[in-house]
């Protein structure tokens, strides 16, 4: 799949020759057997690129439900962080330099000064402004 600018989203296979033993093996249900989790990665991937919702995943990924029910289990059980750790110290990062950027951190209404249950008064708009003394009589 190519993203608006047509740049590829996935994972080349060298990347996913360090990625992939770092996931966990599926097992399948019955006599369905787990499906390789490349594609699960690489929808969970175009996720995070396009922001989107769950339900407009490409097919090419699978079923968008068994994508996300794949990502939920693994971010419960702590896959990602796992990998994270075991990236950086395959590069040899120093991962207490890691922090936040705070255009992507919301605040909540009491951080920023709000009463709970505060209305905010908006202005009018000007051309209404401008038209009501218009139709004033002098």
């Amino acid at each position: 799949m190519e993203a608006a600018l047509g740049e590829r989203i996935g994972v080349s296979d060298d990347e996913w020759a360090l990625i992939g033993p770092l996931l966990p093996s599926e097992r399948g249900r019955g006599c369905r057997p787990a499906g390789d989790n490349r594609p699960y990665f690489e929808g969970m991937v175009w996720m995070a690129r396009t922001g989107a919702q769950w339900r407009h995943l490409p097919d090419e990924y699978g079923k968008w439900n068994s994508v996300f029910r794949r990502y939920r289990r693994w971010v419960v059980t702590g896959v990602f962080e796992a990998m994270l750790e075991t990236l950086a110290a395959v590069v040899e990062r120093d991962v207490s330099a890691d922090m936040i950027d705070s255009t992507v951190v919301r605040a909540h209404h009491c951080a920023v000064g709000l009463k709970k249950g505060s209305r905010i008064r908006r202005a009018r708009p000007l051309a209404r402004r401008f038209h009501n003394q218009a139709a004033r009589p002098l």
